[in-house]
């Protein structure tokens, strides 16, 4: 090895099939190089970690905003504000999701983030609309006003302003030309996501039979399941081909219900989200979802009527609560926070676990399973480990 290679060892590894204690990792020109078990290779710049856990970067397929800021604006600082927030967190990438609000406001939003993609701004995987095409008796926190019936036309002016982008729509399947929409979505090559819903089993099964291949946030803003209706959850848990996103702070759905979920489907089919607002990393008060008036309290976010509103959960809270509370195996916890989001994607060939080959994407955990340090593409984000920087290795 030659000294641009940097291996980061003495901690345990995480791979999407196994922990590695101890374990190394070699990365060159923003990529890695080499994943193994016990002593690395000499040659280049070895920093030992000391312990702690190496996890790939995560990748979050529903974020509105952070640190203050967010995602449903068309100002491009408040939008970069939010993705490196989360990026503090372990975020690698992320989808940037907007929340229902007036189409041409929604529209300006949409083509300032396709802009920021386009000039390489970097963690944005692409955009997620949850909206505008809602059932608006699960609406949760998305504005009613604004919210429209399956509309072909409004649907293309959002893709047209994406230009491409645009990865992910969540949508109401049984709302009265919802299959219609799902086709365009699909023919346009985005995915497409059931929630914010009231659809039966039966048509939910019909949506995701028909090409949805994702359910937005289980539980939550759907029809409830029962014994007799399974419902969305259902649905979306049955069917091999569906991923189901799941906000896994302890608050949107009970430990032993996101137990039961990763039974059903396994860690390749459920990815672990966000869902997090402007009020993450920030002080209780007052926030605007989009349009929407919420309120931060002890952690939550609530309207004003007390409806859930998104959350302050961050992916590194996520994957803690996921190890330390639900008590779900680690590598199991890595591919539902980063490698099975990454495959939704069609990312897998470049980020999402750590393999020889894919980038360096790498978060630095400590024992506890909190962050030390970020590596984007090999860089580092924090720059708490003086190491990783060509400081004095130990």
């Amino acid at each position: 090895m030659n000294a641009s290679v940097l291996t980061l060892t003495g901690c345990r590894v995480v791979t999407p099939t196994d922990v590695l204690e101890p374990g190394w990792v070699s990365m060159a020109d923003g990529m890695i190089r080499a994943v193994g078990r016990g002593r690395p290779p000499a040659g280049g710049r070895v920093v030992d970690l000391a312990g702690g856990w190496l996890f790939p970067g995560f990748v979050d397929l529903h974020m509105h905003g952070g640190g203050g800021a967010q995602i449903t604006t068309d100002d491009p600082d408040e939008i970069r504000r939010a993705v490196a927030f989360h990026r503090r967190h372990g975020t690698t990438r992320t989808l940037a999701s907007l929340v229902t609000d007036r189409l041409d406001r929604m529209v300006a939003a949409v083509r300032t983030i396709a802009t920021l993609i386009d000039a390489g701004e970097p963690g944005i995987a692409g955009i997620h609309l949850e909206g505008p095409f809602l059932n608006p008796a699960k609406r949760g926190s998305h504005h009613s006003e604004f919210l429209l019936p399956p509309d072909p036309d409004a649907l293309r002016r959002l893709l047209d302003a994406g230009r491409g982008h645009i990865r992910v729509v969540t949508l109401a399947p049984e709302l009265p030309g919802g299959m219609e929409l799902l086709d365009q979505v699909v023919g346009a090559g985005a995915i497409v996501a059931v929630g914010h819903t009231e659809a039966t089993y039966v048509q939910a099964r019909d949506a995701f039979d028909g090409g949805a291949r994702l359910a937005t946030h289980l539980f939550n803003a759907m029809r409830q399941f029962h014994h007799r209706d399974p419902g969305p959850a259902g649905a979306a848990l049955a069917n091999p081909a569906v991923t189901c996103e799941i906000i896994n702070d302890g608050v949107h759905v009970h430990d032993d219900a996101v137990r039961i979920a990763v039974d059903a489907a396994g860690p390749d089919r459920i990815a672990f989200i966000t869902d997090a607002t402007p009020a993450a990393g920030m002080t209780d008060g007052r926030y605007f979802l989009g349009p929407v008036p919420v309120i931060a309290d002890g952690g939550d976010v609530r309207l004003t009527d007390g409806t859930l509103a998104g959350s302050t959960l961050t992916m590194d809270a996520a994957v803690r609560h996921a190890i330390q509370v639900v008590g779900l195996p680690v590598a199991g916890v890595a591919r539902s926070a980063a490698t099975t989001p990454a495959a939704l994607l069609g990312l897998a060939d470049r980020t999402g676990s750590l393999t020889p080959g894919k980038a360096a994407d790498v978060v630095v955990l400590d024992d506890a399973l909190h962050v030390r340090d970020v590596l984007t593409d090999g860089r580092p984000v924090l720059e708490r480990l003086p190491q990783l920087n060509g400081g004095p290795a130990r």
